[in-house]
C-alpha cells in the first residue's frame, strides 16, 4: 500500500533519498546519452554507436540509442514528476544522482563500448590517446561529482536528525 495514504493530511511526507538519487540518476544518464548522440554522433560526425559495419548499420545503431536514451530521459521525468507532485523529491539526493548518472554513462561508454565491446571509438584516423584520457577523465570528475554531493547529503541529513 502506498505509504503517503497513512499521512497526516496537509504534511508532506519525508522527502524519500534513494528514489530521488535513482531517479535524477536515470536522468542524467539520458541527458549524457543525448550529448553523446548530438555532438559526438550528428554534429562533429565521429563516429556511430556501432561502427563495425556499414553506415546504415551505424545510423540505425544510432537511432536505437536515441530511442532508448529518450524513453530513460521521459520516464526519468514522469518519476521525477512524481517525487515533486507528492513532495518527497530530495533536492541534494537529486543533483548527486544526477551527476551520478551522468559520469556512470560517460565512463561505461569510454570503458564497456570504447574499449571492451570495441563498439566504436570517439574518433577514427588520430591517435585516440588524448581523446580517450579526456572523456574518460571527465566521466570521472562527473562521477566524483555526484559522490561528494551525494555525501555532502547524507551528513546534512545525520546533522539534522541529530538536532
Amino acid at each position: 500500500m502506498n505509504a503517503s495514504v497513512h499521512r497526516r493530511p496537509g504534511r508532506p511526507a519525508p522527502p524519500a533519498a534513494r528514489r530521488s538519487l535513482l531517479v535524477c540518476g536515470m536522468i542524467g544518464a539520458a541527458v549524457m546519452a543525448a550529448v553523446d548522440e548530438i555532438v559526438f554522433h550528428q554534429i562533429l560526425g565521429w563516429h556511430h554507436f556501432y561502427d563495425r559495419s556499414t553506415s546504415s548499420v551505424g545510423l540505425l545503431s544510432d537511432g536505437l540509442l536515441h530511442t532508448a536514451e529518450l524513453l530513460g530521459l521521459i520516464a526519468g521525468l514522469f518519476l521525477y514528476a512524481d517525487l515533486r507532485r507528492s513532495r518527497t523529491l530530495a533536492p541534494a539526493y537529486g543533483w548527486a544522482g544526477f551527476f551520478l548518472g551522468l559520469g556512470a554513462f560517460q565512463l561505461f561508454d569510454g570503458i564497456v563500448d570504447h574499449k571492451l565491446l570495441r563498439l566504436h571509438q570517439i574518433r577514427y584516423g588520430v591517435d585516440i590517446t588524448p581523446y580517450d584520457w579526456a572523456w574518460n577523465t571527465g566521466g570521472l570528475a562527473l562521477l566524483l561529482t555526484g559522490l561528494v554531493l551525494g555525501v555532502r547529503a547524507r551528513r546534512s541529513d545525520r546533522a539534522g536528525s541529530a538536532s
